[in-house]
């Protein structure tokens, strides 16, 4: 073949077509080449040009406009958590940018997939102190995986592609690219979008290292008393079917964390309960008594463990999670198990031998025996008139069967629902774990419904958080997002009062609150609803919640100084775990 052919075949090759268009317009095809359905998000000055271009999408992508940033990014992540898939947020610069700050928080503890996409003032004008810029790189560097400043729309779509790859790859979390307004405006050859599958320097999964899996295997077929605490990782991985796997194939019981909490069905045989601060007596009490103790896909947190310098001190430590920071962090490990637990488990479960650890499951039969008696039976059947959260759940569960999304806000309610919902499903208990943010649950409820809009979800809302984000009924009225809203009004910021109760000599120092009339409210979005407060009313009440057709709002009264038992004392170790 001579030169001239050489030539002519070369300028055959097709080459990519490209086509002249707007940041903005980039932005919105970028988003549906990752299959993006809905959009949370608030117009504002700096992202205007975003929002023109949004126009003439409007049959191909769903935007919710909620009433307040931070409803828009708690509901991108009850839509990611509910989903499985990447939540996208829209905001403004400057106050609609920092409203984001706590929700990206949220995320980021969390391990929650977002990609938050805010407008900026002209760049030209970066540092300024032009009208609403705030410096929101520098801002949220401490919340976000990973945050990028555009200021050139050829950036656009590599940058969009490298975010949504960082946010659902390896340990998720929030991602937030900040887009300048002459980007967003300026004219290019767009040359087509190409997911990312690979970022210089990033190891979203590592390689696993065999001779750890096997001296993992060793310590956990040599022990008497193994106990496995697994966490949201499970969940994250996509991993359920191979942690089931794992726990029947060596006979182990099981605990969760919060963020666990439905990897496996509640009824599970080797379930044993939840773990940590208001978790059941069982798996807290043995954590100090097993000799093996096996860690998949959680960290450690500090209302987990209790004190450290007096936890699980006895025991080996097997540590699987697939963020190298997490290993060690806490609790120093005897095997570090660091990858993926999709693939660690399978690998791990093949070299497990089966064993008969009945007698060690029965001690978390006896401790389960003994908190029903002395807490869970108490709970569910309250001497007197007033309604306790627990029989609520327990009513509530007889009803659902296990099959609804439980989303709760921050509190009391938090803990009596956690402990108490059942679950048949994963990707079934919504809530805000290590940030404890109140005001998450109602955002997060209506983000939820759209990540899972063929089940049944229940936001349970104590009457002070569900005070802090309230004006997002308005996104339920306009959109038709049918959310169930059961709040447990107690009167009280109920977990404030109980510290103060027990550790604080009674002084209830600012924790009594006074709530509007719920149901007018409601009724001003119109949204139907009754408020209860007799034991008698309580099941027809929560079938006629369920049974309506959209939203409803369900106000429950209930005990106004109740507590949540068990309790891990703040500064106590878990094996000193209060009954009542």
């Amino acid at each position: 073949m001579n030169t001239l052919e050489i030539q002519k075949e070369a300028t055959s090759i097709p080459t990519k077509k490209t086509e002249t268009m707007s940041g903005s317009k980039a932005v919105i095809e970028c988003l549906l080449a990752e299959d993006t359905e809905v959009i949370f998000g608030y117009p504002g000055g700096a992202i205007m040009p975003i929002y023109d271009a949004l126009y003439d999408y409007k049959d191909k992508v769903e935007h919710i406009l909620v009433r307040h940033e931070q409803g828009g990014i708690h509901a991108g992540q009850g839509y990611a958590r509910t989903s499985g898939r990447v939540g996208v947020v829209f905001a403004t610069s400057g106050p609609g940018a920092t409203n984001l700050v706590t929700g990206l928080a949220d995320a980021q503890i969390d391990s929650t997939p977002l990609v938050c996409i805010t407008g900026q003032v002209f760049a030209h004008l970066l540092g300024t102190d032009a009208f609403q810029e705030t410096d929101v790189i520098n801002i949220t560097t401490p919340v976000t995986k990973w945050n990028y400043q555009v200021t050139d729309a050829n950036e656009i779509p590599s940058v969009l592609a490298k975010a949504f790859y960082i946010a659902r790859s390896g340990r998720p979390g929030p991602v937030l690219i900040d887009i300048t307004k002459n980007a967003q405006i300026q004219q290019f050859e767009f040359p087509g979008y190409e997911k990312c599958t690979h970022v210089r320097s990033y190891r979203p999964k590592p390689i696993v290292r065999k001779e750890y899996i096997e001296e993992a295997a060793e310590l956990i077929n040599n022990a008497e008393k193994p106990f496995v605490l697994f966490g949201q990782g499970v969940i994250l991985g996509e991993a359920e079917k191979e942690f089931a796997n794992f726990i029947e194939k060596g006979n182990l019981p099981a605990a969760w964390t919060i963020l666990g909490e439905s990897a496996i069905p509640s009824d599970h045989p080797l379930g044993v309960g939840m773990l940590g601060m208001h978790g059941n007596y069982g798996p807290n009490v043995l954590t100090n008594e097993c000799d093996v103790l096996i860690a998949v896909g959680m960290r450690f947190d500090d209302r987990v463990t209790g004190r450290l310098d007096k936890y699980a001190k006895q025991a080996k430590i097997i540590h699987l999670d697939i963020d190298p920071a997490e290993i060690d962090k806490n609790v120093k490990a005897t095997v570090a198990v660091w990858g993926d637990c999709k693939e660690t488990l399978p690998l791990l479960t093949s070299l497990l031998k089966e064993k008969d650890n009945t007698a060690w499951l029965n001690k978390f039969k006896e401790y389960a025996k003994e908190e029903l008696e002395q807490c869970i039976q108490p709970e569910m059947n309250p001497e007197g008139d007033v309604m306790s959260m627990a029989e609520v759940l327990n009513a509530l569960n007889e009803l659902t069967n296990g099959d609804a999304v439980i989303v709760t806000d921050v509190g009391q309610h938090q803990m009596v629902a956690c402990r108490y919902a059942k679950f048949n499903q994963t990707r079934s208990n919504v809530t805000s774990g290590g940030l404890g943010t109140m005001g998450f649950g109602l955002p997060a409820a209506i983000g939820a419904k759209y990540g899972a809009p063929d089940r049944t979800v229940v936001a349970i809302i104590g009457d002070g958080g569900f005070q802090m984000t309230l004006q997002e009924l308005g996104t339920i009225m306009q959109f038709g997002a049918a959310v169930k809203i059961l709040i447990l009004n107690n009167e009280f910021l109920g977990m404030v009062r109980q510290w103060q109760q027990l550790f604080h000599d009674k002084r209830y120092s600012f924790v009594n609150i006074t709530s509007p009339n719920y149901i007018m409210l409601a009724q001003s979005y119109g949204i139907s609803g009754q408020k209860i407060d007799k034991r008698d009313d309580l099941k027809a009440a929560l079938k006629t919640m369920l049974d309506h057709d959209g939203s409803y709002l369900l106000e429950v009264m209930v005990g106004k100084e109740n507590n949540v038992f068990p309790m891990v004392p703040q500064g106590c170790s878990v094996s000193e775990i209060r009954l009542k």
